[in-house]
């Protein structure tokens, strides 16, 4: 019955963020958000889509696509989360600072708010690219200063097991957040809702219900293959350019990012066409599945209706153009 529910009649370009209290979906020509005020009510926001690529071809072009992507996809993300975020304000608002009274002040809204994104992105990035790839090389240096004659190959081995023992020790503690909880059941509606339009079926709480809460086109899973391409990648030129310095071996993982990225996008992209043929591709992606036990959680009726509007929302006007 479980493989059943798992067959898909296609597979589909749409993808989704979980928000608070409320979901992004984005497809080939729209994106929305829907979000569960504090009334109960639904609240729908559709934008049409604008793509880069459409005005620079070059940055669709495989490998350099997926960097553009992920980008995009972090801008866009932190902006459906500013928006979700609104309609659950403070009780108790902190006083501005006077800072914040400054930027009020010097910038209009508009750039205020491109300013936060944006430094928002950079955080956000500058945070995952410290934890998962610089920290693990400082820890692996700290370690090994007390063993000068340890090999390199063990070196890039010890490396490679810290960056995926933080990786999942910081998904255990964000699970174990009460106000993250929820947010990870939107998660898995939205999984559960693509899902189930790829198996054809009708968008119905019902039908959503049963589907599988983990997809293999998952951002945890893109972010785990991230991780584990970048050791296969560092293990490779630190074999063939051997580096023990922590500084340098930190740049040059730095420069191999856009890379990593870029060969993480089309495995992305291959695993999503193939995954349910099973063989290679769904063995590639257990790992990656298996870490959204900690990021996906089950679902209420009221977030499968949430997930199953934004859905509907962004569904194309020709039928079969948002085909993966």
């Amino acid at each position: 019955m479980a493989e059943e529910r798992q067959s898909c009649a296609f597979r589909t370009s749409i993808g989704g963020q979980a928000l608070i209290e409320g979901i992004m979906m984005r497809g080939p020509e729209k994106q929305a958000i829907v979000v569960r005020d504090q009334e109960g009510n639904l609240v729908e926001k559709v934008e049409d889509l604008k793509f880069i690529k459409d005005r620079y071809p070059i940055l669709g072009v495989p490998l350099i696509r997926g960097t553009v992507n992920f980008l995009a996809a972090m801008v866009n993300g932190v902006k459906a989360l500013m928006y979700s975020a609104d309609f659950y304000p403070e009780e108790e608002a902190a006083k501005p600072s006077k800072f914040e009274l400054w930027l009020e002040k010097h910038l209009s809204s508009k750039k205020l708010e491109n300013a936060v994104v944006t430094l928002a992105v950079m955080l956000g990035v500058g945070l995952s690219v410290f934890l998962f790839m610089i920290l693990p090389t400082f820890l692996t240096g700290g370690i090994l200063h007390f063993f000068p004659g340890f090999p390199l190959w063990g070196r890039n081995l010890v490396e490679g097991v810290l960056k995926i023992a933080i990786f999942l020790l910081y998904l255990i503690a964000c699970s174990k957040q009460k106000d993250i909880y929820r947010v990870f059941q939107y998660h898995g509606a939205e999984h559960k809702t693509i899902f189930c339009y790829e198996a054809g079926l009708p968008l119905t709480v019902e039908n959503v219900r049963v589907q599988p809460r983990h997809h293999p086109r998952c951002g945890t899973s893109f972010i785990f293959v991230v991780i584990f391409v970048s050791i296969l990648f560092s293990s490779v030129v630190f074999g063939i350019w051997p580096i023990t310095n922590v500084w340098l071996r930190s740049l040059v993982h730095l420069l191999l990012l856009p890379l990593v990225v870029g060969v993480t996008y089309e495995f992305n992209r291959w695993v999503g066409r193939h995954v349910q043929e099973g063989g290679l591709a769904k063995f590639l992606t257990a790992p990656g599945m298996w870490m959204q036990n900690f990021t996906t959680n089950e679902p209420d009726d009221g977030m499968i209706e949430c997930a199953i509007r934004s859905l509907e929302l962004v569904l194309p006007s020709e039928k079969g153009k948002d085909e993966w």
